[in-house]
């Protein structure tokens, strides 16, 4: 076995990368990845520049692969290290550039460790060490693993990584007949609430659909992109996504794509982006026009619809992004999130380590707190 990096996406062999499993989620996928370098989304000048590992055997067949980027900042990661990059500053340490193993923008638990089906254990140690030598060799500072499986945070900490413990909310599948079925399981006040919301939209003539790339017309494609850059204007004034990166979602990666649509006398009023594989789907993106103001409308496109479209669809994971506490009357769970960090500098390592086993136990009682507060029934209460 022989490893190497390769620093260009397009630069990866179509085939072999797909004998590689992701598991369920599509965002390690090279039409996804490649679509954010086409674009100009990831690059040399975006601070997010490619530096994947990659594990070859004799024969040169691929046995896996890890998507490391080089970062010159922390935007884009949803895991935040300001605090720590703050403290090495005053500290007299640098700390950017650093070594990211994730998927850009998206706050999504996946493999990142991507195996062929004859690789081994071996192999995946190999690469997970690798990426601790490779930023010794280039002299960065640190090296960080984000939304990475349980299992792989386990490997990570076996071999010198500090465990990080964050959380999210994601709706599951407890076998819901319909969109009915799963509301009889809440509480009747958080079920009058929720059909309440949806009404509203309804009495506002709005007509709220998931559409696959198949259903969608050029209208919805248009709305998809103007929606994702009206959203970051009005919030960050710093959209991630470069244009074009939309259209070749639209030419390479369509399969994977689901459009929640909110339309009116044929006019899109507002919209969420989802990428599906298997029996998970995830939502990225949601817009809507400026002059749009209709009560419950970011709730019904955002979740309520797309959960009973997941159940038609027999999805068993839908996880809607970062963040968000009010997700956990609209049905979404607290979920741990498991991520894993090396520090080079033994000072800043040690200061890091302690703020994360603080972290971990706060965050394990917030989940534990809001499992209490969920909107679900427990035994005879109502």
């Amino acid at each position: 076995m022989r490893l190497s990096i390769v620093e260009r996406i397009s630069d990866l062999p179509v085939k072999a990368w797909a004998r590689l499993d992701p598991g369920r989620s599509p965002f390690m996928e090279l039409p996804f990845l490649e679509a954010l370098e086409h674009s100009g989304s990831i690059g040399a000048r975006t601070g997010w520049s490619p530096l994947f590992l990659t594990a070859w055997s004799d024969d040169d067949a691929l046995l896996g692969a890890v998507p490391a980027f080089v970062k010159g900042h922390s935007y884009g990661e949803y895991i935040f290290d300001w605090g720590w990059a703050r403290g090495a500053q005053a500290a007299g340490i640098q700390y950017y550039p650093k070594l990211v193993v994730a998927a850009p923008f998206t706050p999504v638990t996946g493999r990142r460790i991507l195996l062929a089906p004859e690789a081994g254990e071996d192999v995946a140690r190999a690469l997970a060490a690798a990426t601790v030598d490779v930023a010794r060799q280039l002299k960065l500072s640190s090296v960080h693993w984000l939304f990475v499986t349980a299992e792989e945070q386990e490997l990570l900490t076996g071999i010198g990584y500090l465990p990080r413990l964050t959380t999210q909310y994601h709706w599951r599948n407890d076998g819901y007949a319909d969109f009915d079925a799963f509301l009889a399981t809440m509480r009747s006040k958080r079920r009058r609430e929720v059909r309440r919301e949806r009404r509203a939209v309804a009495q506002a003539g709005v007509t709220v659909r998931m559409l696959t790339a198949d259903e969608m017309e050029d209208r919805h494609w248009d709305s998809v992109d103007a929606f994702y850059r009206h959203t970051c204007n009005r919030k960050w004034n710093d959209p991630y996504l470069e244009p074009g990166f939309f259209e070749r979602i639209r030419d390479t990666f369509s399969d994977r794509f689901v459009f929640c649509a909110a339309e009116r006398d044929g006019d899109v009023l507002a919209g969420s982006v989802f990428f599906r594989r298997d029996d998970a789907l995830y939502g990225r993106y949601w817009g809507r026009r400026e002059e749009t103001r209709i009560k419950g409308l970011h709730f019904d496109v955002c979740y309520y619809t797309p959960i009973a479209w997941a159940i038609e669809q027999g999805i068993q994971l839908y996880e809607a992004g970062a963040q968000g506490e009010h997700k956990v009357a609209r049905g979404f769970m607290p979920q741990p999130i498991h991520s894993a960090h090396w520090i080079a500098d033994p000072g800043l390592a040690g200061g890091v380590r302690r703020f994360l086993q603080d972290e971990a136990e706060h965050t394990e009682v917030v989940m534990d707190v809001l499992d209490q507060r969920g909107p679900f029934r427990r035994g005879s209460e109502d």
